[in-house]
């Protein structure tokens, strides 16, 4: 999940979820290796006790970082409810710079869309990753 942040350019390459194997991906290709094995070389079991090791290292890695992204959507959403009142300079789609007053806050699946008013003008659905300075 890419997650924008004030001040900062949001990247969209991210990976997949399903990018990575499931447990059950995990033990159907241990249960091959285990059927398919040369009888007379059978494999080690300390390569399957490592194998089990590694996979569950990278399980928890994956839920760490699923818990990550989680906590940055969190924090960009406070950060952009923090905005609300504040004067913002903010670079428009022509790439000049535009100064207003964050009037609204939306969600759009998840993630905050700024309203900024500026001398009449209101410039919608703007990405916090869009704001160059907070005054």
């Amino acid at each position: 999940m890419a997650v924008d942040a004030v001040g900062v350019l949001s990247d969209s390459s991210s990976v997949p979820k399903n990018a990575g194997i499931a447990q059950e991906d995990f033990l159907r290709i241990l249960l091959a290796q285990l059927r398919f094995q040369d009888p007379l070389k059978p494999v080690d079991n300390e390569q399957f006790v490592a194998q089990l090791a590694q996979f569950s290292a990278l399980e928890i890695n994956r839920q760490q970082s699923d818990k990550i992204d989680t906590l940055l959507a969190l924090q960009a959403c406070t950060q952009a409810v923090g905005l609300i009142g504040r004067s913002v300079e903010m670079r428009n789609a022509d790439g000049s710079s535009v100064v207003g007053n964050v009037t609204a806050i939306t969600f759009t699946t998840g993630e905050p869309r700024l309203t900024i008013n500026s001398n009449g003008t209101s410039f919608v659905d703007v990405k916090p990753s869009d704001i160059t300075l907070v005054r």
